[in-house]
C-alpha cells in the first residue's frame, strides 16, 4: 500500500493535517512529506506543543492553523488516531489519505488507511515511505524524523528493536550525531510547568494492587508532564485531567513494565471513549481522552478499568503459585 500512496503523493497539490496539539512525531512526518513531494502544505488546526514549535522554529518550518480543504487535490492524515483529533477537519474527503501507528481504528471508515500499530512512531513508517518513493533524504529531514522517533518512544524507555535499528540507520543516512537531536527536543520546564507539576502532586489519589500504585489527579494544564511526574514519585499507571467548563481533557502515561503486563492504555482510553460518547486513544504507554463531561468522573472510571487489570493479573499469577 505504500507504493501506492507514495505514487499518489507525486501528483497534484496536497494538504498534510496533524492532530490537535502535534506533537514531533506528527510535526516530523508532515514535514518529511513537505520535503519530499510537490505542492504540499501543512496544517494543524489544533496548533503544536512546546517541542514543535521549537522544531519549527529550527527547520524554518511554515505551518498553518487553518485551510480550505477544498482548495487540495490530495488530503493526507498523519499521525492520527481518529477523526475527532482534527477538530473542525474531522469530516475528511473520502478520498483521504490516512498514515499512522496507534490502535487502528474503525472511525477512518473506506478511507485509504495504512495503520502499522507494531511501530513506536509513526516517523518510521514516514522514513520507509521515502525509501519506497526513492526520495534522498536530506539532514533536516533527517533530524525531523529522528526526533518524532525519539519522542514518541519516550526517549528509547518505550522503544524496540525495530525502532533502535531504524533509528540507526537513518542517523547513518543522513550523518547526524545523537546530540543534534535532543539539541531540539530536550527542553528544560518552565515555572508554569513546574508548578502544575506540584499542584497535581498534591491532588493526587491512589491505589494499589499487590505492588502496583495507580494514580489519578486534576489539574489545570500540562496534563502529560503531570502524568510523568508522578511516574517519577511512584506511581506505575497515571492519569491527569483538565476541566474547561463542559469539556474535559486527560492524560495518561504507564512505566514499560506495565505494557509488558498487558495494559494498553492507548485502547483502554478509546473503550471508555466510546462508552462515554467522546474520544480517546493513544499508545501502550501515552494515551489522551477528550471531550464533554465530568474529568473527575472520568478518572475514577479510568482508575477503576486499571485496578480491574492488575487484579485480573494478581488472580492469575496467584493461582500459578498454588
Amino acid at each position: 500500500m505504500l507504493q501506492a500512496i507514495a505514487k499518489r503523493l507525486g501528483q497534484g497539490r496536497k494538504l498534510i493535517l496533524l492532530h490537535g496539539n502535534a506533537d514531533p512525531d506528527a510535526l516530523g512526518c508532515g514535514y518529511a512529506i513537505a520535503r519530499a513531494f510537490p505542492e504540499v502544505d501543512i496544517c494543524a488546526p489544533g496548533g503544536l506543543d512546546k517541542i514543535s514549535k521549537v522544531i519549527m522554529s529550527k527547520l524554518n518550518l511554515k505551518v498553518l492553523d487553518w485551510v480550505d480543504v477544498l482548495n487540495y487535490d490530495q488530503v493526507v492524515v498523519v499521525d492520527t488516531a481518529s477523526p475527532d483529533q482534527l477538530g473542525e477537519f474531522a469530516d475528511v474527503p473520502a478520498d483521504t489519505i490516512v498514515i499512522d501507528h496507534h490502535a487502528r481504528s474503525d472511525r477512518w471508515g473506506d478511507r485509504t488507511y495504512y495503520c502499522d500499530d507494531t511501530k513506536r512512531s509513526c516517523a518510521e513508517i514516514i522514513y520507509q515511505l521515502l525509501k519506497i518513493a526513492g526520495v534522498k533524504i536530506e539532514k533536516d529531514v533527517g533530524l525531523a524524523l529522528l526526533a518524532g522517533m525519539l519522542t514518541d518512544s519516550g526517549h528509547f524507555r518505550y522503544s524496540n528493536a525495530a525502532l533502535l535499528r531504524t533509528f540507526a540507520d537513518l542517523m547513518e543516512d543522513v550523518g547526524v550525531e545523537i546530540d543534534e537531536v535532543t539539541s531540539m527536543t530536550d527542553l528544560e520546564p518552565d515555572v508554569s510547568e513546574r508548578i502544575s507539576q506540584l499542584k497535581g502532586a498534591q491532588r493526587i489519589r491512589f491505589d494499589r494492587v499487590g505492588e502496583r500504585i495507580v494514580a489519578i489527579s486534576v489539574g489545570s494544564a500540562y496534563e502529560s508532564s503531570v502524568c510523568k511526574g508522578l511516574l517519577a514519585i511512584g506511581a506505575d499507571v497515571a492519569f491527569v485531567g483538565s476541566q474547561r467548563d463542559q469539556n474535559f481533557r486527560l492524560s495518561a502515561r504507564a512505566r514499560p513494565e506495565m505494557i509488558r503486563m498487558g495494559l494498553h492504555l492507548g485502547k483502554l482510553l478509546e473503550d471508555i471513549g466510546v462508552e462515554t460518547s467522546n474520544d480517546g486513544g493513544g499508545h501502550g504507554g501515552a494515551a489522551g481522552l477528550v471531550g464533554v463531561g465530568d474529568v473527575e468522573a472520568i478518572l475514577n472510571i479510568s482508575m477503576q478499568r486499571t485496578m480491574d487489570f492488575l487484579r485480573e493479573k494478581k488472580r492469575g499469577k496467584d493461582a500459578l503459585a498454588l
